[in-house]
């Protein structure tokens, strides 16, 4: 890997040098857009481990400016770098340029975030990474509450977030600490508050319920580009904080919290599962099957069990990309027949095959289908919780798994089957440029079900 301060800063400052534009130029946008996230994409493949520090702060506490990758972090910017690609390429919005912006200054946000290795700096990026998604809500969403639910309830999380930070660094002295170990025996008394407010944090963020209640809207009102790359990486920011910084600081007194988070994990995965069940609305479906997903990568994270913790990695992969898939492809067809009710839908599948095959890979992954990276992730974590001593959770999950069939394949085929619904509009079939948008994210899905080893390494373990 490049310097990792490199790949914080190019997308950010491209993205910021789009607004200079004299004009909404769609091509210029959209190349520029892509070819720096297609660079971010090698740039995080095939980089190596480096590491960039400034030294920022000596009062009241020391914390540096301090980047660097993590196995862990590594994937993640990844997969951010893949599903950022397939969203500029994706994105057919008015205002063209404002959009592709603001989908690199999010991703801007979100590498500083993965890369940071002080806890101020992981704060900071954690609320500025809200502004991007704010903004875009604002000017397409559905209605203004909806931007100020989404920013309200995140910025709650932050403000504990930063409240935890203070108090880590003024006990410590230092907060220049992700990655170096436990301090449990360092902070004493305090501990249990500052992992409080972590944990607050995380689980809004990720979310869990009950602190979700602003994630159905906000997926709803959400152009495809952005949505898609909010559910696929920007949840995972609590989910890495759990895994980075929750368990990897706060071992002993994680483990305090560790039967409230299995109860709102298993909790999540039902509710989230039979909600979508029941919903019309093509997008609320992959919205809710998300917090059923998450809610499962909690309980792997939760149980603390080795094995379950690998599965967790490969989880997360491949829920962002399908879950990034299935928004983008949602898109195309909210693009083509302007609805997503499934009961106003049917029979894509007769002139569209292209788009239908990209919508049932997408979806086949995500109820777990044998050969697809969300069945490697599913498997390994259910035997890693089962044999973590959470039997019950376990089989409470796989109840979840068996309704995320059903709910996939109502939703497959609501949009694909049945007659063609003859006062919709003209259909055409998936083009060359949304195919490209989408087929690295399906490729990466059966390349990981196929050879899901290439993220179950034990070294993702270490801090």
């Amino acid at each position: 890997m490049m310097s990792p301060l490199v790949i914080v800063v190019l997308p950010l400052v491209v993205g910021g040098l789009l607004f200079l534009l004299p004009r909404d130029d769609i091509r210029i946008s959209k190349a520029a857009g892509a070819l720096v996230a297609a660079a971010l994409v090698v740039l995080t493949i095939a980089g190596r481990d480096e590491s960039w520090t400034w030294h920022w702060l000596t009062h009241p506490f020391v914390a540096n400016l301090h980047f660097g990758a993590t196995y862990l972090s590594h994937w993640l910017l990844v997969l951010l770098a893949l599903c950022t690609f397939a969203a500029i390429v994706a994105t057919n919005v008015a205002r063209t340029r404002s959009m592709v912006a603001a989908l690199l200054l999010l991703e801007g946000t979100m590498a500083g975030l993965f890369l940071a290795r002080d806890l101020l700096v992981f704060a900071l990026f954690w609320d500025a990474m809200l502004l991007p998604v704010f903004f875009v809500l604002l000017s397409w969403g559905e209605h203004p509450s909806v931007a100020w639910r989404y920013f309200i309830y995140n910025f709650a999380g932050g403000l504990a977030l930063l409240f935890a930070v203070a108090g880590f660094g003024a006990v410590v002295g230092t907060t220049d600490v992700i990655g170096s170990g436990a301090f449990n025996g360092a902070i004493g008394p305090w501990a249990p508050w500052i992992l409080a407010g972590f944990t607050f944090a995380f689980l809004v963020k990720t979310p869990v319920w009950p602190f979700h209640t602003w994630m159905p809207s906000t997926y709803a009102a959400t152009p495809a580009p952005m949505v898609a790359v909010v559910s696929a990486v920007q949840s995972k920011a609590g989910l890495y904080g759990f895994l980075a910084i929750s368990l990897a600081l706060f071992p002993s007194y994680f483990t305090a919290e560790v039967p409230a988070l299995v109860i709102l994990a298993v909790i999540s995965l039902l509710y989230g599962a039979f909600i979508a069940l029941v919903q019309s609305d093509a997008k609320l479906v992959v919205a809710y099957s998300s917090l059923s997903h998450l809610g499962l990568i909690v309980l792997a994270i939760a149980s603390r069990d080795p094995l379950a913790l690998r599965g967790a990695l490969v989880y997360i992969v491949a829920h962002g990309l399908f879950s990034a898939a299935l928004f983008l492809i949602l898109g195309f067809v909210e693009e083509r027949e302007e609805t997503r009710s499934l009961g106003k839908l049917g029979g894509l599948g007769w002139a569209n095959p292209r788009l239908t095959g990209a919508l049932g890979i997408a979806a086949l992954a995500a109820l777990g289908l044998p050969g697809l990276a969300g069945f490697a992730g599913e498997l390994i974590i259910l035997i890693g919780v089962y044999q973590g001593g959470y039997a019950w959770a376990a089989i409470l999950a796989l109840v979840a798994i068996v309704i995320a069939a059903a709910y996939m394949l109502r939703l497959l085929q609501g949009a694909t089957q049945g007659a063609e619904v003859a006062d919709l509009p003209v259909r055409r079939d998936l083009t060359w440029v949304e195919g490209l948008a989408v087929a690295p994210l399906l490729l990466a899905l059966f390349y990981f079900g196929v050879y899901p080893h290439a993220l179950l390494a034990s070294g993702w373990l270490r801090p």
